[in-house]
Order: structure tokens, then C-alpha cells, then sequence
């Protein structure tokens, strides 16, 4: 059975035209990349499709930086400043640390960005009215990550001990407090495991799980993100409910997940914010856009087979329930 929704992005303003003027004759944009993650995952793939079909086509007009993708952190401020040299056209970064290197790499080149928190990272005043080179998409991912603990105390009865697993260099110790505070009222002890690299994942779960933890929320960072091969497997070998921060998840095995699907954004709302600059706008004029609606998903083949008996008023909850 399953249950889909239509989701719609809405930004902080109405629908901007793509621009005043088409591509330049004869002339090659160039893209470069910043980020963490391959560039072969459906959202990117969805972006390049709908720059091919607004005329950007890559081999003829279009060049993009290929190996911009993938990076590890350590990376990601050298390449900064190769792409700077080389003069792209925009700079395509995925979370707080690539925007972070291309910021301080370029203060001209506009960059479009796509992270939690726009306004919070202090990449811009204003999400209307971006004030610099940056603008993109703020997802607030990392607001949900409460929320993602309350769903998953709800789907697992009689929860006590539950894990959180989080990226050191992208949820502060205070987010971790009020975590364990908002878990403590609900009569359970969040135990929490935080990493650096993807190399310390899987010891840090099995950790979690010796230490008696009934349950798992993988907190919202670029590195969890993209280490999801890492830690999908091992939960399931350990027999361990956890929970994600991407609905896309939910297709590729995932027990549950929420948030914005990530295909629609990049498809309807990235693609359209990266044209807008290559045909001449300037940042300052395309307004940060952020997502306003949720999915939940539940993958109830998974529930199955880690033994997980899932409360049916909790299931009729879900967007998509997959068997």
C-alpha cells in the first residue's frame, strides 16, 4: 500500500521569471561544486535535467565541475579556491561547511547554496532580500531532528533508552541538550554518539547499541547525509529502529524518515534559482526559498524485518507507507 502526496515548494516571495535574456551565443557557462556527496544521487541528477531542458546542456554549452563532487571536509577549501581561479560561472554548495569555503574563497562569484539555515549560519540577513553573493535554499532539517525524535519515541513502544548520532561540526552541544531534555519529559534517556568522520559511524552505533539503545535518530548534517551506506546496513544487522531526515530514504530500505523530499526542490526550486544566475541575475535578487511541506514515510518491510511491531494509529500517520 501506498499513500503519495503532491509536495509544493513555496519561497519567501512569488515566482520569479527565469530571466530577462536567454543564454549567450556561443558561449560556455561553467558550474562548480562543492560538496560532499556523489554527484550521481537522483536530486542532482533532477537538477541537471531541468538545466538541459531550460538550454543548458552540458558537452555544449554547459561545463560542470566533476570533481566537486564527493569531497571530504578537509577538501573543501582548496577546491574552493581552484573553482575561484578558474572563474565559474556560480558555484553549486551543499551545506554550512562548503558554503562556508566558498564564502571565503570568493566574494564576488555567486554562490547557491543549499543547507539548513541560511539566516542562522549568517550567509544572509534576510531570506527576501539576500545582502551578498549567496542565496539557495534554507530546508531547516536540523529544526526537524526534535521532531524526528518524537515520531520515533511514538512508533516504538515502550521506548526508554533511545541513540541520537551526531556530526561534531554540525549540531552544537546545546542542540544536543535541549534533545536530551525534550526525550527526559518523555520519560526516556537519549544517549548520544557524536562523529567527525565517516570512518567513526559504524563503531559509534555499535557503541549506541551495546550501551542499550532501543532506537536510533540520525540527526540532520551533510556527513550523516551522505554516509547513509554506512549506517543503513548496520542498523539492520543490529536489528535497530532508526530514523532519517530524507522521505527518499524510505525506497532504499530506511524504517522511517521525515522531511522535504529533496528531488522536487532541486528539480523545481534549485534548478530554477541556478538559471536565474547563469542568465545574469545577481544573488541579491533571487531570494532564499525554503520548503513548507513534510513527508513521512514508513517502510513497513523493513518494520518486518528487524522484528519492529509498529503502532497502527501511528502507520494511518504516514505519506507513504512502503511494503
Amino acid at each position: 500500500m501506498q499513500r503519495r502526496k503532491f509536495i509544493a515548494l513555496l519561497g519567501g516571495a512569488a515566482f520569479i521569471p527565469l530571466a530577462s535574456h536567454a543564454q549567450e551565443a556561443g558561449r560556455t557557462y561553467r558550474i562548480g561544486a562543492l560538496t560532499l556527496g556523489p554527484r550521481n544521487q537522483p536530486f542532482h541528477v533532477a537538477f541537471y535535467q531541468e538545466l538541459q531542458r531550460a538550454g543548458f546542456v552540458e558537452g555544449q554549452n554547459l561545463s560542470v565541475d566533476t570533481r566537486g563532487y564527493g569531497l571530504r571536509v578537509e577538501q573543501l577549501a582548496d577546491h574552493a579556491s581552484e573553482i575561484v581561479k578558474a572563474q565559474v560561472d556560480i558555484i553549486i554548495c551543499v551545506g554550512d561547511a562548503a558554503i562556508r569555503a566558498a564564502q571565503q574563497a570568493t566574494k564576488t562569484l555567486p554562490i547557491l547554496g543549499f543547507t539548513d539555515d541560511m539566516v542562522r549560519s549568517l550567509f544572509v540577513r534576510s531570506l527576501s532580500k539576500p545582502d551578498g553573493n549567496v542565496t539557495g535554499v534554507s530546508i531547516f532539517s536540523s529544526e526537524l531532528d526534535g521532531k524526528r525524535q518524537e515520531i520515533l519515541i511514538e512508533a516504538v513502544p515502550g521506548l526508554r533508552r533511545m541513540a541520537a548520532l551526531a556530526d561534531t561540526d554540525n549540531t552544537s552541544p546545546q542542540k544536543l541538550q535541549l534533545l536530551q531534555e525534550a526525550a527526559r519529559t518523555r520519560g526516556v534517556e537519549l544517549l548520544i554518539a557524536r562523529v567527525t568522520t565517516p570512518e567513526e559511524i559504524a563503531g559509534a552505533i555499535d557503541t549506541l547499541k551495546s550501551s542499550g539503545a532501543a532506537a536510533l535518530n540520525v540527526l540532520a548534517s551533510p556527513l550523516l547525509f551522505n554516509s547513509r551506506h554506512i549506517i543503513m546496513p548496520r542498523v539492520a544487522t543490529l536489528r535497530l529502529p532508526t530514523i532519517y531526515q530524507a522521505p527518499e530514504f524510505g525506497a532504499a530500505g530506511a524504517l522511517f524518515s521525515y522531511g522535504a523530499p529533496l528531488v522536487p526542490i532541486w528539480r523545481e526550486t534549485m534548478a530554477r534559482q541556478a538559471i536565474q544566475l547563469l542568465r545574469g541575475m545577481k544573488p541579491t535578487d533571487v531570494p532564499v526559498e525554503q520548503p513548507t511541506k513534510f513527508e513521512l514515510v514508513i517502510n513497513l518491510k523493513t518494520a518486518k524485518e528487524i522484528g519492529l511491531e509498529i503502532p497502527a494509529s501511528f502507520v494511518l500517520r504516514a505519506d507513504n507507507l512502503i511494503e
